[in-house]
């Protein structure tokens, strides 16, 4: 009944709701705003769909994680940076305006990015009978969810602005509050072996988020990307859509385990994302003085 209840009805309500308010802070100008940032958006993207994801396998193959939470891991690192992300980005003076056009690209992106990694890491740690391929159906479900609430939330804005804006913190406070809930709810659900789970997983992730917006940070800046553009890539990177990884796990794929990695990752990443924001700050006025 709770599994039931948790995976069609309280998830895709979460994720539609934590998107929409996603799309009511988008215009299509920040679509366009690829154009102005081509170098960071690039880099960006480098780092979340090609670096994170061979970070992760090595993480998830070194520590010798089960079969389903090393896959549970990697859906989680193909995950886009979640909403937060701008939040932490402008506490931390970070770039938010490339933190709003990185999150709404990847967002495209991934529905597609996901299933080529999650496959991928379904045939490389599960044996071949196991193998659970995300059919066109799974997909197209997954594109309803992400992209569609974002479309309707943009629509709004370009509609009626002033209505976007007073549902705007509303919806911040709902998406917060369902993705405690859903979080809450899926360790209930796992509680028999949530601790096991967490002996078992708990530093990868760690890791996993430590790295995450270490490459986030610090590549851009190899790269000569200003301090701003590379704390918003280490936020953007660093906090994930763990909402969107539980969904997937649990709705599409069918197997509660994989969403364990999600669950604990998003308990860790928010003190963790802090961290980084008051370092590189503390870094900054370092320089600064």
């Amino acid at each position: 009944m709770q599994a039931n209840f948790l995976s069609t009805i309280l998830l895709p309500l979460a994720l539609a709701i934590i998107m929409m308010g996603l799309g009511l802070s988008l215009k299509v100008e920040d679509f366009k705003r690829i154009m102005v940032y081509p170098k960071a958006v690039f880099i960006g993207l480098c780092c979340q769909m090609v670096v994170l994801p061979v970070i992760c396998y090595f993480i998830a193959s070194g520590f010798g994680l089960s079969p389903e939470l090393a896959v549970g891991l990697m859906l989680l690192a193909a995950s886009p940076g979640g909403p937060t992300a701008n939040l932490y980005s402008h506490i931390a003076k970070g770039d938010v305006a490339l933190n709003v056009t990185l999150t709404a690209v990847n967002s495209l992106i991934s529905v597609f990015s996901i299933t080529i990694i999650v496959n991928f890491a379904m045939q490389r740690f599960m044996q071949s009978d196991q193998v659970v391929p995300l059919q066109f159906k799974k997909v197209l479900e997954v594109c309803l969810v992400v992209l569609g609430p974002v479309s309707i939330g943009m629509l709004i804005r370009s509609k009626a602005y002033a209505v976007a804006e007073k549902l705007s913190k509303p919806v911040k406070v709902a998406s917060a509050s369902f993705l405690a809930l859903v979080i809450i709810l899926t360790i209930l659900k796992e509680k028999s072996h949530i601790a096991e789970d967490f002996k078992a997983v708990g530093l990868p992730a760690l890791l996993l988020n430590i790295l995450s917006m270490g490459i986030g940070y610090f590549i851009p800046r190899l790269f000569k990307l200003v301090k701003a553009q590379a704390i918003a890539i280490g936020m953007e990177i660093g906090i994930h859509n763990g909402t969107l990884a539980i969904f997937i796990a649990l709705s599409v794929i069918g197997n509660s385990a994989m969403s364990t990695p999600a669950v604990i990752y998003s308990l860790i990443m928010f003190f963790t994302a802090a961290i980084f924001g008051y370092m590189v700050n503390i870094k900054k006025s370092a320089h600064a003085g």
